[in-house]
């Protein structure tokens, strides 16, 4: 895949904010790591500024892997209390990652859907807040949002398993993209794109990208993209690509001991090539 028209000669009087700010609300007091990997991920992708909310813990931790990353710690687990002020928040950025490391509870999923049904932020929906969205799946429809399940969050959020030929993925997810009018990235070995009109397929990635965090370095690829105004579907089919190919080049590195932050080297070298 050719990436330089998304990614132009800059003119030389370019400034920050130009090329998006992503907000992140992510982690939990267990999953620290979530929000680090949205972070980075969007960063090394190009984003030029990402803020993450989330618990104290999850979010001292994440602020300690970069100085880059910025962080809005909250007084523990997310709940409705909180959603006035990332509202607030959100007014100064350019897309949204919701789900990745939050708490698997009532409060925080009532929450979950308040902020994605009150942002009209283009949006990566994952983790926790696909569970969410699955109880009150009206909220999703129509809005500028990549939901982006693996087999078991794709059977949560539509009742429906996905098989592993390709041919019932690509029917499903169309069906469902066109179900809840958004675009839907069903993750695996062959990764299904779908906004309900068309389908497309990604192949990079490999089998040793089992590791836990490369989903949550996909969702903040896929987040930059949307923050420079790609369009939804092509943003899901860009990721999908940049991140798969990235973990490709990690893993022949480091085989069997790779891990997700590993791919924060490459997402560089993927654009530059």
């Amino acid at each position: 895949m050719d990436l330089k028209k998304y990614y132009p000669k800059r003119d030389k009087w370019s400034h920050k904010g130009q090329f998006g700010y992503v907000l992140i609300v992510a982690g939990s007091q267990q999953y620290s790591g979530s929000p680090a990997f949205n972070g980075i991920a969007a960063l090394r992708s190009g984003a030029d500024l990402i803020t993450i909310v989330g618990p104290k813990r999850s979010m001292n931790i994440a602020a300690s892997f970069l100085p880059d990353i910025i962080t809005y710690p909250l007084d523990g687990e997310l709940k409705l209390k909180h959603v006035p002020k990332i509202l607030n928040l959100a007014k100064n950025f350019d897309s949204l990652i919701i789900g990745c490391g939050l708490d698997r509870n009532k409060k925080t999923y009532q929450a979950i859907r308040k902020i994605i049904k009150s942002i009209d932020l283009p949006m990566v929906i994952d983790a926790e807040a696909i569970r969410a969205v699955a109880e009150r799946k009206e909220i999703v429809k129509g809005k500028s949002a990549v939901i982006t399940p693996h087999a078991e969050e794709f059977r949560i959020l539509t009742g429906e398993k996905l098989k592993p030929e390709v041919k019932d993925r690509k029917e499903k997810v169309k069906k469902w993209a066109k179900k809840l009018n958004i675009t839907i990235l069903a993750k695996g070995y062959i990764d299904v794109i779908s906004d309900g009109k068309r389908v497309a397929l990604n192949k990079t990635g490999s089998f040793f990208m089992t590791k836990g965090g490369f989903g949550d370095t996909l969702s903040g690829i896929c987040a930059t993209f949307l923050a420079r105004k790609i369009k939804p579907f092509e943003a899901a089919r860009l990721a999908a690509f940049m991140n798969g190919r990235a973990g490709e080049l990690a893993c022949k590195k480091y085989g069997e001991g790779v891990l997700a932050s590993d791919i924060f080297e490459f997402i560089p070298l993927v654009i530059n090539q």
